[in-house]
């Protein structure tokens, strides 16, 4: 329900591409704007945290163009940890260096640290 639905203000959706209502477009959807890994650079560090706990962090790769949290979801599950999206930053619990380097050279990532 819009806010002024059924009132003089009433303005229905419509396509910014063909001017249409939304309910009658036809136009195809939208993919999302994707950069190919291999045009990519990761950068891994290991930083300690509260109580000397380690986490591997994962910068340098853009917010948009990518899907961080399935990246994330992505190598959580073949590190066996758990992690978290901070931003544009990706932390992976624990020393995870040697098989996050690899997870992302797999998906075609380039890495350096």
């Amino acid at each position: 329900m819009r806010l002024f639905e059924g009132t003089p203000f009433d303005r229905p959706p419509r396509c910014e591409t063909c001017d249409q209502l939304e309910a009658e477009c036809i136009c195809p959807p939208e993919h999302p704007y994707r950069i190919p890994p291999a045009q990519q650079t990761a950068r891994l560090s290991i930083e300690k945290r509260k109580k000397g706990k380690r986490v591997t962090v994962v910068r340098g790769l853009p917010l948009e163009g990518n899907d961080l949290p399935e990246l994330l979801k992505q190598l959580k599950s073949q590190c066996g940890a758990g992690g978290s999206l901070q931003g544009a930053e990706l932390e992976i619990q624990g020393e995870q260096l040697d098989r996050v380097r690899q997870a992302l050279k797999t998906m075609g990532f380039q890495v350096k640290g």
